[in-house]
Parts: C-alpha cells; structure tokens; sequence
C-alpha cells in the first residue's frame, strides 16, 4: 500500500453528523457527574469522566457515514465488528464483576457516586447496544457468504438485496 496511491473513499457530503452533537453532551455530563471518590485532582476526574462518555457514543459518525453511504467496505465492517465484540465483552466483564461482588460497587457511600457508578454500567450498555444492530447483520452477512454489507434506511439488508 505504501508504493501505490490509494483512491480516497472518504465523501465530505456523506459524513453529516456534526461533532458538537456528541461533544457538549459529553462534557455536559463529565461536569455534572463525574467520580468523587477518586482522590485526583477535579479537572482530571471530569476529563477521564469526559472521555468516558465520549467513548460510549465515539462510534456514532461512522454508523451514520455507513448508513448514509448505504454500503460498507469489508475492512470498515471488520472494524465495526470488532469494536461491537469488545464492547459486549467489556459490558460482560462489569457485569460479571459486580456480580462477584455482591453489587459492592452499587452500594457505594454517598448518592453522587452511586449516580457515577450507574452512569459508567449506562455508558458500556448504550455503547453495546449501538453497535449490536451492525454486528448483527454484519453476522448474517458471514452466513450468506457476502461481506459487502448494503444499508437501507430503515434497516440493513445484505448485499443479496434482502431486506431483512
């Protein structure tokens, strides 16, 4: 790839989704829940906080650039899997830690840190359910043997031209 020129697939008209829309809810939300009971500094627990939810919602212009290009390239499409498989299992691994504990970090002392805890189990499950509408065609897509996936608007449909 390095000796050839690749062709630019990137189309400016189809990447709509403006950024402050993901942006000031996130630090809106960092400002206003954030962990308290970290023994840093204000500033830096509202940045993690920040990139925290940032993260949770990060792929949301690429589902919308997919969607709106109505087709996905067999690399982006692993990519997007990929990220919908780490995050189902990030969401499992807190489950699966509160669980061992008991609910230890539900029951936390005072009512704003309860409020982070809830936020962040919040964040992996947005995060996670975001992505398991594509990993789930991407899925059905492997099936039928076809890894160029085409998106409608209502919903994805293979490159057969099902609707699913």
């Amino acid at each position: 790839m390095i000796r050839f020129k690749l062709k630019p697939t990137y189309s400016k008209e189809l990447d709509s989704m403006p950024l402050y829309s993901l942006v000031v809810p996130s630090a809106i939300l960092a400002v206003l829940i954030h962990p308290r009971h970290f023994h840093h500094r204000l500033l830096t627990r509202i940045i993690w906080s920040f990139s925290f939810y940032l993260g949770a919602i990060s792929v949301l212009p690429q589902l919308r650039l997919m969607q709106n290009a109505k087709m996905v390239e067999p690399f982006t499409a692993y990519y997007v899997f990929a990220l919908g498989v780490g995050r189902f299992l990030n969401c499992g691994s807190w489950i699966i830690h509160i669980y061992e504990t008991g609910g230890q970090y539900l029951m936390l002392p005072s009512n704003w840190t309860q409020l982070w805890v809830l936020m962040v189990l919040l964040s992996e499950f947005v995060d996670a359910f975001i992505l398991a509408d594509f990993c789930y065609y991407y899925l059905k897509s492997v099936m039928y043997q076809q890894l160029l996936l085409e998106l409608s608007s209502p919903s994805y449909s293979l490159a057969r031209g099902k609707n699913i």
